[in-house]
């Protein structure tokens, strides 16, 4: 019985000088010290974040301006200058089919000037060959005279009759155009009732510009 606390005695006395080897441990391991970062380093920090944080505000404004000015182009372009497909043989030995071109709003034509026009859902391209008021004549041989004076067709390939439906000479009615296709032979124009004088809410505007191909881009005559 002595001999059991004896054993537990010096069992207690092993544990506790077991704690006392493993404080004094611990007691005499250094301490691992935190390094803090010293004020340059925390400011040099803060301006690279808020340089980030204004270059991508900056990225976004430019982005938002850059959408809106393309916006507004497209409307400016679809409301006064809309680009136009050339379909046909009408326009041939100026403009061919498949050609793309630009157009121009306007209210005053001249004789020579190419316009645009709609007529029953489709859009045609014809050149103005005289005004309202003014007096047209076409001879046989397809040279044409404006108030009695014969017009210079520099554009034209061949002159032509064509087969006209109307008498000349034909006094253009007030506040329309007169219109005749380059290629006289085919198109279907003024000198036919089913499409007459062109009136100014019909004209989308006058040809200025060849778009495409771009081996032909330039200004059109």
């Amino acid at each position: 019985m002595s001999s059991d606390r004896y054993e537990v005695t010096e069992q207690n006395e092993y544990d506790a000088s077991g704690l006392a080897a493993a404080a004094e441990t611990a007691d005499v391991s250094p301490e691992k010290e935190i390094e803090l970062p010293d004020t340059e380093t925390i400011r040099t920090a803060y301006e690279n974040v808020s340089y980030m944080d204004r270059l991508k505000k900056s990225i976004i404004s430019t982005v938002n301006i850059l959408v809106v000015v393309a916006a507004m182009a497209i409307l400016v372009a679809m409301l006064f200058l809309p680009v136009l497909r050339i379909y046909g043989e009408s326009m041939n030995g100026t403009l061919v089919s498949g050609d793309l071109v630009v157009s121009v709003k306007g209210a005053k034509f001249e004789t020579g000037d190419i316009i645009a026009f709609y007529y029953n859902n489709n859009i045609l391209v014809k050149r103005v060959i005289a005004n309202s008021g003014d007096w047209v004549d076409i001879d046989l041989q397809g040279n044409v005279y404006v108030n009695q004076q014969k017009i210079e067709e520099p554009y034209l390939e061949e002159k032509a009759f064509g087969e006209p439906d109307i008498d000349f000479p034909y006094q253009v009615p007030d506040e329309r155009v007169f219109v005749l296709g380059d290629n006289r032979d085919v198109s279907i124009d003024s000198r036919h009732m089913a499409v007459g004088c062109v009136t100014s809410e019909q004209i989308v505007g006058k040809i200025v510009w060849r778009v495409w191909p771009l081996t032909k881009i330039g200004p059109v005559h």
